[in-house]
């Protein structure tokens, strides 16, 4: 037989309504000895709360929605990694919803987290810049606001909800400096979707110092992915052999160049450097390790679901909290060869 919260609160020596207050996760205030009482009990008995009952006379689930574009690459799951993590501090589950970057499935998952009551849903990652895609986002965002739930955006917003970001641009312009300083004019950039907000922000920080400095970007747009930046390297560089710096706008894509590189017997980084953005995980132990400008990917993550908890803030105007990038410069970029154009 189930163990119900009557069970509880018979083995704690308390009602059941201050059983439910302190299982249930209510602000509503509880001695100490009580709540320990209860906790106890509740572990004895292996109880089991019915998140979906408690979830009907809350209003919402306590279910934390992630929309993500893909969890596979690790711009996205270093965020969910930051997002869990504050999560399983406050025991909430989190839903994630990979949306491949589709409009129209992004905006289902959105709708599906609505109907189950979500309190919070987190659009992970820069949105697209796209006009309808903004224009739907926004009224299924002001939709599931006007029914009590937090949204919060994480990278270049796309509405007008609570948002985590970085100067993509800055980041960019700090990274486009270091090339220049080494003598860099002719940069091949291994790009995402020409409509992502965030490889917009990055290519124009990079435009705006290689062009002062009377220099060529080239870019190149394709899947953010190892294995498209593999093969578009070997084309931009057959295209551009003039080209002495290959940039990647997420790391992933600057060790698919790298690999290219390897493969054809082209040393890195005295024939062509290489550079990337994020710093994942793998970037410092590539050989030679990469330069990369990072992004705090994680603490993206974690500061997202802060405030979007925060119900201090719930009525406040929108919070806009921005973290800063560092250039961490390594082996993989060195002076432009002296026969480059």
């Amino acid at each position: 037989m189930s163990v119900n919260l009557k069970d509880v609160a018979k083995r704690a020596g308390v009602s059941v309504p201050t059983a439910s207050r302190v299982l249930s996760g209510s602000n509503y205030p509880v001695l100490p000895e009580l709540r320990q009482r209860v906790q106890l009990a509740a572990e004895e008995l292996d109880y089991v709360p019915n998140a979906q009952a408690q979830g009907l006379l809350r209003g919402s689930t306590g279910m934390i929605g992630v929309l993500a574009g893909d969890v596979g690459d690790p711009y996205f799951s270093e965020m969910i990694n930051g997002i869990h993590e504050v999560a399983f501090r406050r025991h909430l589950l989190v839903a994630i919803c990979q949306t491949g970057r589709d409009i129209d499935q992004e905006l289902a998952y959105f709708k599906m987290l609505q109907a189950h009551r979500a309190s919070v849903v987190i659009l992970a990652g820069s949105g697209l810049d796209d006009e309808d895609y903004r224009r739907r986002v926004t009224a299924r965002a002001n939709s599931y606001l006007a029914s009590g739930g937090r949204v919060v955006s994480i990278g270049t917003p796309i509405t007008d909800v609570d948002n985590v970001r970085v100067d993509n641009t800055a980041g960019a312009v700090e990274l486009a400096e270091h090339l220049v300083g080494l003598g860099h004019r002719h940069i091949g950039v291994l790009a995402g979707p020409a409509n992502v907000g965030s490889t917009v922000e990055r290519l124009a920080g990079l435009r705006q110092v290689i062009g002062a400095a009377g220099g060529t970007l080239h870019v190149r747009h394709g899947s953010p992915t190892r294995d498209d930046a593999y093969d578009g390297a070997g084309g931009i560089l057959a295209e551009r052999p003039e080209i002495t710096a290959l940039v990647g706008s997420a790391d992933q894509m600057a060790m698919g160049a790298m690999a290219w590189l390897r493969d054809q017997g082209r040393k890195v980084p005295d024939e062509v450097s290489v550079a990337g953005f994020n710093d994942i995980d793998v970037a410092r132990d590539l050989s030679p390790a990469l330069t990369t400008v990072r992004l705090p990917l994680r603490t993206m993550g974690e500061e997202a679901l802060t405030i979007a908890l925060d119900e201090t803030g719930a009525d406040q105007p929108h919070t806009v909290r921005w973290l800063e990038s560092e250039l961490l410069v390594r082996e993989s970029t060195g002076p432009a060869r002296r026969s480059a154009g």
